[in-house]
């Protein structure tokens, strides 16, 4: 069970195919079938189920990939240990997908100038997701929004998980997107929307809309749930507004960059903290040239 050994392994797993895995991994399709097998019959037990179309874990294949996953980031972690002060190696990024989209490209474009020897690795999704895959190793830092509504200096990490470190960067001004027609709401009960659109359940901008919306009237009545319906992207849920019969949630400084935002309806909904999470005692030089371009930004 080397090293290389789990590094194919784990492109097989991600890919469900020796011959994507295979090309993402530069490799001969015959040395990646090899290897799994080989891997398979050093362990004996069978990592994958095999048909025609996919390969997907098995049972114990899935509980491998933790493992590997923890070990591969330990290994570069290690790597970039010894190679001493200058970043190096890869890094493995994740970002909510506004933050992505707005925050990310020019602080980006001057990391890559400044430390070229580093490949960055980007990867967007929810910020529970994006925490997930921090504690399993397999992402080495996110940007994700705090549920919580204390100052952000006093924010508490565990409210997102144990075993997490953050650095606090930016704050974002969340607002409800409301068709350009629609009368201005002064509750949560006068919206005239069929339904929310959001990303999927772990999205901190989801939750913090279905909580504006419990809020109910000026009675405290509670107002009927809207229905949510997820989406893949701010692109699609914009879209959605614009046709009429849909609420969305987003950060203002992404509807700014919006062509047709001028044309909408906004309501304030709250401001969410944003940091940069790590696993507690996580540390590289390339990472932490990162985080000194992002507090720069």
């Amino acid at each position: 069970m080397d090293l290389s050994s789990l590094e194919i392994f784990r492109a097989v797993a991600a890919e469900q195919s020796v011959t994507r895995a295979a090309r993402a991994l530069q490799r001969a399709q015959s040395n990646v079938t090899t290897r799994v097998r080989q891997l398979e019959g050093d362990l004996g037990v069978a990592l994958f189920d095999r048909n025609p179309r996919r390969m997907t874990l098995t049972e114990e294949g899935q509980r491998l990939l933790g493992y590997a996953e923890q070990l591969l980031a330990l290994a570069e972690e290690a790597r970039q240990a010894v190679r001493g002060d200058v970043p190096a190696g890869l890094l493995r990024v994740g970002s909510m997908e506004s933050t992505a989209a707005v925050r990310l490209p020019a602080p980006l474009q001057r990391y890559h100038a400044a430390w070229p020897a580093v490949a960055v690795q980007l990867r967007t999704g929810t910020t529970m997701a994006l925490v997930d895959d921090v504690l399993a190793s397999r992402l080495d830092c996110a940007l994700v929004a705090h549920p919580g509504t204390a100052p952000a200096r006093e924010a508490d990490m565990d409210e997102l998980a144990p075993d997490l470190e953050g650095t606090f960067l930016f704050s974002e001004s969340l607002v409800l997107a409301l068709p350009a027609g629609h009368a201005r709401p002064r509750r949560p009960a006068d919206l005239q929307v069929r339904q929310l659109a959001a990303f999927a359940v772990g999205c901190t901008y989801r939750a913090c809309a279905e909580a504006w919306l419990r809020q109910g009237d000026a009675d405290g009545k509670p107002m009927r749930p809207l229905p949510v319906v997820e989406m893949p992207s701010y692109h699609a849920m914009l879209a959605s507004v614009c046709a009429g019969d849909t609420a969305a949630i987003v950060p203002r400084s992404l509807l700014e960059r919006h062509a047709d935002a001028a044309n909408l309806q906004t309501v304030p909904v709250r401001n969410v903290h944003t940091y940069l999470v790590r696993r507690a005692g996580y540390t590289t030089p390339a990472l932490d040239a990162l985080l000194r371009e992002l507090r720069r930004a």
